[in-house]
């Protein structure tokens, strides 16, 4: 029997679902201690309940989308109202590292998921889906290569590919907290803006509860930009196609944030950044929640062994390249511990999962701007179009024949 939940009872469930994760992150000691996303939590329990009563009652429960995939434009449109020009700037030398860093780790990926792919006497195209094109790229990615590689002959390749991309979502919830946790502890790391506070610096902001609410005028006008950068990123995407130009929704949505954010600062008018932080975390936890309770396991089940094997490797690779790489790169500072969370995020499952990771540290450990501001442009903006870069590198090398 099949049952579908969509609606408003999909928006019950994804914040029961939260709640639920709260819950369980207070309770078990270890999750709250390296800052496992409550919204992974919650998420994996509910996907967990949902395949108990598949094997069990031999009911399929089925989650309607749609709303979970507005979210996720709504999400990058609030990253996008953020992005002013000035503060572009101030990405400067630390975008630049980051873009390398995120190059070097997906020949990585790729040179780990084809030797497993060798090693288990397969046709290293298969590595490929056990390394950048579903852990960076995502579902989306993943779906769209597996098309052509089934037309080359590589059956299952698409369900493979969702597989790791599933898997990927979780594994980089997991990693960031712990990663941020060993670095921020080993180092004896603060966020500048709270040492700052403990010295009785006046430039601390003000919670903002503090502040007082936003007026009502502050949050129709965001809800109406955001309705706006959502469907005039559809046109743009429209436009693009129809001159055989293929953009994801999401990155759309965000340049038409920065051109409405910049163009407001040219006008003088001021956009509330309560507001927009709210949207922001409200779409993004939602999102994620949707994203895990809706995940059929048993799917996956079949091919779980291999999958495993190659996960645990590739969360091996990314662990060390972020303690080792990217925390160095970036400055061996707290900035650079909450980049190492994000950059695992997005490296294994998608950019949402990096802000996840870097929101439940600083929410723990203090604000990080500098890392708010680079991971979310390398992972939108740069992530895929190094990604496709780096895939079509690897198929032309000689022993990725016939694929």
């Amino acid at each position: 029997m099949d049952y579908t939940v969509g609606g408003a009872n999909i928006v019950v469930l994804a914040v029961a679902v939260w709640f639920a994760g709260t819950f369980i992150n207070r309770k078990v000691a270890f999750l709250e201690r390296y800052s496992i996303p409550v919204a992974v939590t919650g998420g994996l329990l509910c996907s967990l309940a949902v395949a108990a009563i598949y094997y069990v009652f031999d009911v399929t429960i089925h989650f309607d989308t749609r709303l979970r995939d507005l979210l996720l434009l709504v999400f990058f449109s609030t990253i996008g109202l953020s992005a002013r020009l000035s503060l572009l700037k101030q990405g400067g030398s630390a975008l630049v590292v980051l873009l390398v860093a995120a190059a070097v780790l997906l020949i990585l990926q790729n040179a780990t998921g084809v030797l497993l792919a060798l090693a288990f006497d397969e046709h290293p195209g298969y590595g490929l889906f056990g390394g950048s094109v579903s852990l960076a790229g995502g579902h989306g990615t993943a779906i769209a290569w597996g098309a052509v590689a089934e037309e080359a002959g590589l059956q299952g390749a698409r369900e493979i590919g969702i597989a790791f991309a599933t898997f990927g979502l979780i594994a980089g919830g997991l990693l960031g907290g712990p990663i941020a946790e060993r670095l921020i502890k080993r180092n004896g790391l603060q966020a500048v803006c709270r040492k700052e506070s403990e010295g009785g610096a006046a430039a601390t902001a003000e919670p903002a509860v503090a502040r007082g609410l936003p007026p009502i005028s502050s949050t129709l006008g965001m809800l109406l930009l955001l309705a706006v950068c959502v469907e005039a990123g559809d046109l743009v995407n429209q436009f693009l196609f129809s001159h055989g130009v293929t953009l994801p929704g999401f990155l759309t949505a965000m340049l038409v944030g920065i051109v409405l954010v910049n163009g407001a600062d040219l006008l003088e008018i001021r956009l509330d950044p309560v507001t927009r932080e709210r949207a922001s975390e409200l779409s993004l936890q939602l999102f994620l929640a949707m994203s895990l309770m809706s995940m059929q396991l048993w799917v996956l089940a079949g091919a779980m062994g291999p999958i495993l094997l190659a996960l645990f490797a590739q969360m091996a690779v990314i662990t060390l390249f972020a303690v080792f790489i990217v925390f160095r790169a970036m400055g061996g500072t707290y900035d650079a511990a909450v980049v190492a969370a994000g950059f695992s995020g997005l490296g294994m499952g998608a950019t949402p999962v990096g802000i996840a990771n870097m929101n439940a540290v600083t929410e723990k450990y203090g604000p990080s701007p500098k890392a708010f501001l680079v991971v979310p442009l390398v992972g939108a903006f740069f992530l895929d179009l190094l990604n496709a870069l780096v895939i079509k590198a690897f198929l032309g090398m000689e022993f990725m024949q016939g694929f």
